[in-house]
């Protein structure tokens, strides 16, 4: 807040911060944003079932979005150089219609991202001490929401830099005792050969297709989070953009790969508790009673890094779609909404949060929901021929295509990858069919885009 107090006039160094971020300030903060508590939690546990393939899948799939996004973000940039949202590109491109599935999909999004946030670090507090997880949740979005609805993407991309000062520390401590009680890697490999040796097994079925599961569904919905979107146009320039995404992409991976041996080593060492706690039950018994405290601060920040991310991603698409509704509404107005309707929104992600609930099934649910969109969407920045309704189309019978093998809540996700690849896949067969049959007309002029998003100050 004391950093961001002398922008708080401009919406559009709220929402955008557009051209303040060298290549060093954009890989931390999507270094930052990438790596939630999350982290602690699931690639340890997909390990425990998946083995060594889904682990490499998982970690090339935390990475590929940043690196895909690098061609997507240079041309976003060069057809909207005053662009702010995803959602903006997509109404001007497509129309009501498929704005509004795009809409919800992000929004959805992005909300089971926070609460699963908020939710992960109630349940490490509540491991670590009798803290009720509505108190966590409360005190924890709630600090989030204060610094981030007063700054804006400004705010959260400096604390970012703050907080990976915390992450890396202290992973890297967590790395240390992680080799320390494990005993190194000749007891885990000589005990995952005794209990589970096909999960060192890189071509192991259910490891290879959890893998290439991960990788689909996490690189497809990582294209729609609003924070990725801020972030390409708030660095300097296309170069420090590309060089901020490909480190941030290559560096994010290792660290998810080395959360997931935690996994094996887990399954190896014979532990035989919950699975979700992999890294825990492996760890909590051989670290010093400081560095188990130390984890309080460790999650907090690994939390508020992506959990402002969210906030502010959010709250730039309220600021820049209620401009659209609402040309005549004022700076001042369009940035006291942007404010306060993030608390409002807020409260549900808080009641869900402190009930400690799973969210693994929406969160697989909002990737199916992204992989449809995929295709439509962006497709749509590099063919002119490419339209509102071929799009709609696409995306929908996508959607009814994946959600037709997508497992039932709690059923076993037998045809799971199955219904990733339809909805992924189905959009683009469906497009190049529809592509032919439309009539001849006007292509899409690009410079469309240039005319209509200005600056939100204007």
């Amino acid at each position: 807040m004391w950093y961001a107090r002398h922008d708080r006039d401009s919406l559009e160094d709220y929402v955008i911060a557009r051209n303040s971020q060298g290549a060093v300030a954009t890989m931390l903060t999507l270094l930052a944003s990438s790596l939630g508590a999350w982290v602690l939690f699931s690639p340890p546990q997909a390990a425990t079932w998946g083995g060594l393939a889904a682990v490499i899948g998982y970690a090339l799939g935390s990475m590929s979005p940043r690196l895909v996004m690098i061609p997507l973000g240079r041309r976003m940039r060069e057809i909207i150089p005053h662009g702010h949202t995803l959602t903006e590109f997509v109404i001007l491109r497509f129309g009501k219609p498929m704005y509004a599935l795009t809409l919800i999909i992000m929004m959805f999004y992005m909300f089971i991202s926070l609460t699963a946030e908020i939710t992960a670090i109630a349940k490490l507090v509540a491991m670590l001490a009798p803290v009720p997880l509505w108190v966590t949740a409360a005190v924890v979005l709630g600090s989030t929401l204060l610094y981030t609805s007063y700054g804006g993407l400004r705010a959260s991309i400096f604390t970012d830099k703050v907080q990976m000062l915390v992450i890396v520390p202290l992973l890297l401590v967590l790395l240390y005792f992680g080799w320390q009680a494990t005993g190194g890697i000749a007891p885990v490999v000589a005990g995952l050969k005794e209990h589970a040796p096909e999960l060192l097994n890189l071509t192991n079925p259910v490891g290879v297709k959890a893998g290439i599961t991960f990788f689909v569904a996490i690189l497809l919905t990582g294209l729609f989070h609003q924070g990725n979107w801020q972030r390409v146009y708030a660095a300097g320039t296309t170069r420090s953009m590309r060089r901020g995404f490909l480190l941030g992409g290559l560096l994010v991976s290792p660290v998810i790969f080395l959360m997931g041996l935690f996994g094996l080593a887990f399954v190896g060492l014979g532990h035989h508790d919950d699975a979700s706690v992999a890294l825990f039950s492996v760890l909590m018994p051989h670290v010093p009673t400081w560095f188990a405290i130390a984890l309080i601060p460790l999650g907090l920040a690994l939390v508020m890094s992506t959990a402002d991310t969210a906030i502010s991603a959010v709250s730039s698409i309220i600021a820049v779609d209620a401009r659209r509704l609402a040309p005549s509404l004022q700076r001042g107005t369009l940035l006291v909404m942007s404010r306060w309707l993030i608390f409002l929104l807020a409260i549900p992600v808080m009641i869900v949060s402190s009930q400690g609930y799973s969210v693994l099934y929406l969160f697989l649910l909002a990737d199916l929901l992204c992989s449809a969109a995929a295709f439509p969407v962006f497709f749509g920045l590099f063919n002119r021929r490419h339209n509102g309704a071929i799009a709609t189309i696409a995306t929908v019978c996508g959607l009814i295509a994946g959600l037709a093998f997508f497992p039932a809540p709690g059923a076993k996700p037998t045809y799971l990858l199955e219904s990733f690849l339809l909805a992924a896949c189905v959009p683009a067969l469906v497009t190049a069919l529809l592509l032919p049959l439309r009539r001849a007309q006007t292509l899409f002029d690009f410079a469309v885009f240039t005319r209509a998003v200005r600056s939100l100050d204007d």
